[in-house]
């Protein structure tokens, strides 16, 4: 599933291209995708003012309204001109007055296109979002705070979106590494200097997947057809079984929530963790 740098490199992909065009037609190919495609046709002729990202979530927004777009599993967005060839699972066409089309193309049909006439925020889709990573807001202190009646994992903490959005299970593991605390101690016996730490991480390897382009796994590509490269510098997701990048010891593997999550047994964190947390 494309995490937030792969949705954030989209939007910065796209919105030079589109931004202050004039929408002139949207052509719904297969309106079965996670929920109905429906777009109503008072959207033709306005203009696009912005393209913002809140979570995982592109905002187009219009003169009246937003879009609301969803990647799904394998979603992607294209810019292409009239000439262009369809391909199969090109889904959604948003036809622009100067030649240019922003194409959805989705094997998995898992994403999703809604149509907002108010404040995109208040959507039922966006509206029980928790802090985005990048922001002041999210800090040690609140991670913190938040944490302190949760029984669950660090790890399924962290990518409760409720809490902050954004942090998938790839960011979520690589920051947990980063950072020396293992998957699996209980988020309310994490001190406050740990959440700090944790925060840190986490920021720094969202900014930096951005700046490369996002996490290549599967499906992904960039609206310019690139992929991203990002995963060549993963310490630990996907690579179970293999020495830690740190201290050659063998990473190992634990189920948290359903979700397979690889750490290092040295490296991943006595000090943040009781004795009752240590395998």
């Amino acid at each position: 599933m494309p995490e937030l740098p792969e949705v954030e490199t989209t939007r910065l992909g796209i919105e030079p291209w589109i931004k202050n065009s004039y929408i002139e037609s949207i052509v719904v190919r297969n309106p079965s995708l996670r929920w109905p495609v429906s777009i109503p046709d008072y959207v033709l002729g306005q203009k696009v003012l912005s393209v913002r990202r809140r979570a995982k979530y592109l905002l187009i927004d219009l003169d009246s309204g937003s879009l609301i777009g969803h990647l799904g599993m394998s979603g992607s967005l294209s810019i292409v001109t009239s000439n262009s060839t369809i391909k199969k699972h090109d889904h959604l066409d948003i036809v622009f007055s100067d030649n240019l089309i922003l194409r959805y193309n989705d094997p998995r049909r898992f994403g999703s296109w809604h149509y907002h006439d108010e404040d995109p925020e208040n959507h039922w889709l966006l509206r029980d979002l928790g802090v985005e990573p990048l922001s002041e807001e999210f800090c040690g202190e609140y991670l913190h705070g938040k944490s302190r009646s949760k029984l669950q994992a660090v790890k399924s903490y962290i990518m409760d979106s409720k809490i902050v959005v954004g942090v998938g299970n790839i960011y979520a593991a690589e920051a947990l590494f980063l950072s020396g605390i293992r998957p699996t101690v209980r988020a309310s016996r994490l001190s406050l200097d740990s959440y700090r730490n944790l925060v840190t991480s986490i920021k720094l390897l969202l900014a930096r997947a951005i700046e490369i382009g996002g996490t290549t796994l599967r499906d992904f590509t960039s609206p310019s057809g690139e992929p991203g490269y990002f995963q060549q510098t993963l310490n630990v997701y996907g690579r179970d079984g293999l020495p830690c990048t740190k201290c050659g010891a063998k990473l190992k593997r634990a189920i948290i929530s359903q979700r397979s999550s690889v750490y290092c047994h040295n490296c991943q964190g006595y000090r943040s963790m009781s004795i009752a947390d240590i395998d």
